[in-house]
């Protein structure tokens, strides 16, 4: 997938607004369970929020290492939240379309 533009990422963060979070990193950091879970999830519903209960401190390079495993964009972090957009390449079950 190609990288997204600026425009498109901020499409994406206001798509994401209004949605909770799906997935959350606990105590025990970034797992195979996590990233299988976070995989599910963008397979589902394409854009999600994954929450940062612990490792406060080091969510950008987290947020960046569950995109690089789960070969999704990070799309914002806001907070303790992450946003990962990964489209669906099954144009029928697709949702969302970015301009």
């Amino acid at each position: 997938m190609k990288s997204l533009t600026g425009a498109q990422r901020k499409y994406l963060r206001g798509r994401a607004h209004s949605l909770s979070p799906v997935v959350q990193v606990g105590k025990q950091g970034v797992t195979p369970d996590l990233i299988k879970a976070v995989n599910e999830a963008l397979d589902s519903h394409e854009l999600i929020k994954v929450k940062f209960v612990d490792f406060k401190e080091e969510r950008k390079e987290l947020s960046r290492e569950i995109a690089e495993r789960t070969s999704s964009e990070a799309v914002g972090l806001i907070g303790n939240v992450a946003i990962l957009y990964r489209r669906q390449p099954d144009e029928q079950k697709r949702k969302i379309i970015i301009p």
